[in-house]
């Protein structure tokens, strides 16, 4: 490798630009961005691995990067989490990073600085590198703040550095005095041509991006009435926001959609280490499900613990099928649903009468035998009904 890195320097790909979180008290914050530039990785030394000798890591040396710089304007530990998580979502969004810090595809490094209460102007920073994880990203901030604030009550200064952080430790270290911009020896690479980027190359990109975060956590807040809770946790991945959006297009009992997705879905990838990229039940198959619970078909429950597990792996069967073929539909014939409540109640005449005395809790006892002795496939609501009649 040659002795000295490439670097966009006066001319970044990108100005401006902005991230939106959540603050420490969770509202609203934008984080603006400074700018976003190109460069190229470096080897690097690594003094820990040989008792004797520093070895040298060029494995990633001219792997090309994107630095991405913000304003000065986190101002939280909490802040400063929320702000990279958004950084990790959107990178694998548009899928140019896998996002994982652990893996080193993703990095942080921090820089740091205190000010007096009232003040308006920034203290001296420090950058600190090192951090393999998005906690030790918060570890690292949280330490270093207390360190400068320590130095400065004690009536020291704080000096630009650049730190190393500990995992072990939880602490910082002194890598080196910060270089100033003369220091780097910027010079123009003559072996690389200029690059230039045109408005329409731009309007191309554009036209052709994927829904990005931010735009559907607005779209399922106020488009579909979700809590921000839900839209969350359904925007937390790009490949599970667009089973989703697969859906919304089906349906509009969006509610149903997501719980489905968050609960039964989720907990089935999980269990059985599948991703949602290979995960074989369709969009039109589990709108299907929804639907039979929507009509009064099937109870929640039924649909959940019974048909769901089959239809997962029924490549020719619809819901509805599964449900006939098992006797799973609810049954709504009232004299039959009665003849059901009748047994309970005969079975349970002291309860009866601690309701009629008062304790109404009792009507979920009553609810729940009739539903067993139905096997589920008595309609909640015509139970309800005749329940409350003959007790009262």
């Amino acid at each position: 490798p040659k002795g000295y890195q490439i670097t966009q320097d006066t001319t970044p790909i990108c100005w401006g630009g902005r991230i939106n979180i959540k603050d420490a008290n969770g509202k609203p914050k934008t984080i603006n961005i400074t700018r976003i530039h190109m460069e190229e990785d470096a080897g690097k030394s690594m003094h820990d691995q040989d008792p004797f000798d520093t070895l040298i890591d060029l494995n990633r040396a001219g792997v090309p990067l994107v630095e991405i710089v913000s304003e000065p304007e986190i101002r939280s530990v909490e802040e400063a989490y929320n702000y990279l998580f958004e950084i990790r979502k959107l990178v694998r969004y548009l899928e140019i990073c896998d996002g994982n810090m652990e893996e080193g595809s993703l990095r942080c490094d921090a820089n740091i600085s205190v000010m007096l209460k009232g003040s308006d102007t920034y203290g001296m920073r420090c950058e600190v590198k090192n951090m393999n994880s998005m906690r030790n990203v918060q570890r690292a901030i949280d330490y270093e703040m207390r360190r400068q604030i320590e130095i400065i009550e004690s009536g020291g200064f704080i000096e630009q550095q650049t730190r190393s952080f500990d995992a072990g430790t939880g602490t910082t270290s002194l890598l080196r005095t910060k270089e100033n911009a003369q220091d780097y020896r910027y010079f123009p690479e003559p072996d690389l041509q200029p690059l230039v980027v045109t408005k329409e190359h731009i309007k191309t990109v554009e036209q052709t991006m994927p829904p990005l975060p931010d735009e559907l956590f607005k779209k399922y807040t106020v488009d579909f009435k979700l809590s921000e809770y839900d839209a969350l946790l359904l925007t937390e991945s790009k490949e599970i926001a667009l089973y989703f959006e697969e859906l919304t297009k089906l349906t509009t009992n969006y509610k149903a959609a997501a719980n489905w997705v968050m609960g039964d879905v989720k907990s089935y990838l999980n269990q059985n280490a599948v991703h949602i990229n290979h995960f074989k039940l369709s969009a039109s198959k589990l709108i299907g499900l929804i639907e039979l619970i929507d009509t009064g078909k099937v109870s929640h429950s039924v649909a959940s613990q019974y048909i769901f597990p089959i239809l997962v792996n029924a490549e020719n069967k619809t819901a509805l099928q599964i449900a006939e073929e098992n006797n799973l539909l609810i049954e709504n014939n009232n004299d039959l649903i009665e003849t059901y409540v009748q047994q309970v109640l005969e079975k349970y005449p002291d309860k009866v009468a601690a309701y009629k005395s008062g304790n109404k809790g009792m009507l979920g006892l009553f609810m729940g035998d009739v539903m067993k002795l139905s096997n589920k496939k008595a309609d909640p609501k015509i139970a309800n009904e005749i329940l409350k009649k003959l007790l009262d």
